[in-house]
């Protein structure tokens, strides 16, 4: 039976639920054995205290399953065997035998979680044998037209089981329910057909060979026992080798994506702090072309062992993002907290004495860091990182030697770096002139539009320069359509479209080659997605396409419907506003459409006023 890894209960229904189980346990176990072990002959004891002992070292010889390493020992085996050669109150004596025998063992364990075990493995029992029981089974010998009978009392004892378990990690832990099924299903149930085979084993030895029986059956279920420990030892140990890297022994880039994707999962569901660092040594290349790659490979793995050394007492995960890259997630860290011990990191690291050190500017090492904090709004992984790697950039372009925080220049230096960012992006716009003016044009409008709206929005800084700038590179991929295309009057035949279709993710490619640009690709990308999920590229629907994406769309869409376009006619702005209520709730997120609609509105108002 598995094994719960408790944790002492801390919220009022965690107490609920240990005190409804054991409740339960203890008015079943006494309904079930009505203290009928008070008559019982010396031999009968006898029997008692043998299958009371194999099931204490079964429990002992308990083996972990890979890949989560769930607990599960043999001993159910015990106990339905006793069901079915004894029947229920005989199981749930020795049931209370061996609890007793297990609480004397294990005294450092606190009573209570013994309490829970004890009225578990009751509860289970008596499901069993009351199944068993209604299903016609007779107990003694194991009968060949009884078959159904020992099926049900074994499939409720491993369906009880299991829903006891996922239910204590549900209420408990706040696991979640399906995926915490699924987990103790897909890990676990070879294990247990294994168990509920080796309870008719031992049925048909019990009453056949007796004490012989019983200690055949002991020695088979520890030399299996030690089976799967042993395999769950070389599965770990294949397993660790799979995630580290070999020259520093810290995890390598995979082990860190699958990481990173389950911290931002507890994070979000918990509302917990969550920071990202990315760490790069600096001015390695020229160190590696002075001293050559044995050196450089010395370089890296003294700083690997830095930060083995520095992060062991904190729960971190520490990787080798690739050469002279590292990463370090931080659980529990704001930005902040991890922005101080990265400095202390990094300090530690300028005073340590390295053969070679004379070659580098500041005459010590020194390396750059960038920090990400995760965010409700961060949807993917890969935008977390690429936050990280901006401000890793921006750390290197200050003089390096810095840790930075993603977002955190002055207000100063993000309207220079705005723009300058927008004259970037204009340049490569300026391509527009002579291939197509009017996306050109519908770039800019789409722009100002994104301005006033993240004014609106309230939007802070940084959110603003990459909704902004995200607006008016958006269309960039259409540099890659020929020229026929964009500018054909006539409408597009179903080819023609499905290389329109190409500019969105032919735009994404274009912005990943620019390191300032990363950050903008979810809106090149998206941008064409819907609400209803029949946009592209991906056909995204909902919440899972970001708020901002979703709003440039109905940007978009409304600037592309009353501006001159050469496939399709032109829209006033009173028409317009009818096709986007029309289309709120399939192609626009119906919430984000009236708030554009009152910007619209308001502003062409204004213009009407101006005018008259």
């Amino acid at each position: 039976m598995s094994k719960q890894n408790t944790a002492t209960p801390k919220l009022n229904l965690n107490h609920l639920y240990a005190a409804a189980i054991c409740l339960t346990g203890i008015g079943l176990f006494a309904l079930f054995n009505r203290a009928v072990f008070i008559h019982y002959t010396t031999s009968t004891w006898v029997w008692v205290y043998a299958l009371a002992g194999a099931a204490v070292v079964l429990t002992i010889f308990t083996f972990q399953l890979p890949p989560q390493g769930n607990g599960l020992s043999l001993d159910s085996s015990v106990y339905l065997a006793c069901i079915f050669v004894f029947g229920p109150s005989f199981s749930l004596t020795v049931l209370l035998v061996a609890s007793a025998v297990i609480f004397l063992i294990e005294r450092k364990t606190v009573w209570w979680k013994h309490l829970i075990n004890f009225a578990v493995y009751s509860i289970i029992n008596a499901s069993a044998s009351y199944t068993f029981a209604a299903l016609g089974g007779v107990r003694g010998p194991l009968m060949d037209n009884h078959l159904a009978a020992y099926a049900g009392g074994m499939a409720i004892y491993f369906i009880m089981n299991t829903l006891l378990i996922v239910l204590y990690y549900y209420v408990l832990h706040n696991e979640n329910l399906y995926e915490t099924l699924k987990g103790m299903l897909k890990d676990t149930i070879i294990a247990y057909l294994s168990t509920l085979v080796l309870s008719l084993v031992l049925t048909i030895l019990l009453y056949h060979n007796h004490i012989f029986g019983l200690a055949l059956f002991l020695c088979l279920s520890i030399l299996l026992s030690y089976s799967f420990k042993q395999m769950f030892t070389m599965y770990r140990d294949i397993e660790e080798r799979a995630n580290r890297d070999p020259r520093t022994g810290l995890f390598n880039h995979s082990y860190f994506e699958v990481v990173l994707e389950e911290e931002m999962r507890k994070s979000r569901s918990t509302g917990s702090s969550l920071s990202l660092a990315m760490i790069d040594i600096d001015d390695f290349k020229k160190y590696n072309d002075h001293f050559g790659h044995l050196k450089g490979d010395g370089l890296i793995v003294f700083l690997a062992e830095l930060l083995k050394k520095e992060c062991g007492g904190a729960e971190m995960v520490v990787s080798r993002y690739g050469g002279e890259e590292f990463t370090l997630l931080m659980p529990s860290y704001d930005t902040d907290q991890a922005k101080d011990f990265l400095d202390r990191l990094r300090k530690t690291l300028n005073n340590s004495p390295f053969d070679g050190t004379e070659i580098f500017p500041q005459g010590c090492l020194s390396f750059s860091a960038g920090i990400a904090g995760y965010r409700s709004d961060i949807h993917d992984k890969s935008e977390l990182v690429e936050h990280a790697d901006q401000a890793l950039y921006y750390a290197k372009k200050q003089g390096k030697n810095m840790v930075h925080i993603y977002g955190h220049q002055s207000l100063l230096e993000q309207d220079i770096d705005f723009s300058q960012d927008v004259r970037d992006i204009e340049q490569q716009l300026n391509l527009f002139m002579y291939k197509d003016m009017e996306t050109f044009k519908h770039s800019k409008r789409v722009f100002r539009y994104a301005m006033d709206i993240s004014e609106l929005l309230k939007l802070d800084s940084l959110t603003k320069r990459q909704f902004t700038l995200g607006a008016l590179i958006h269309d960039i991929g259409k540099l890659e359509i020929p020229w026929g295309i964009l500018n054909k009057k006539e409408k597009l035949t179903p080819e023609e479209w499905e290389m329109v279709k190409w500019h969105v993710t032919w735009g994404k490619q274009m912005a990943m080659t620019n390191d300032k640009f990363k950050d903008l690709a979810a809106y090149i990308e998206l941008h064409h997605e819907r609400y209803d999920g029949r946009g592209y590229p991906h056909g995204f629907k909902g919440e899972e396409i970001p708020k901002l994406c979703r709003m440039l769309t109905i940007i978009d869409s409304f600037d592309a419907m009353t501006t001159e376009r050469p496939y399709q006619p032109t829209k006033s702005v009173e028409e317009a506003i009818v096709e986007l209520r029309a289309c709120a709730g399939s192609q626009f997120d119906p919430g984000l459409t009236e708030f554009f609609i009152s910007y619209i509105e308001s502003r062409h108002l204004r213009t009407k006023e101006a005018a008259v």
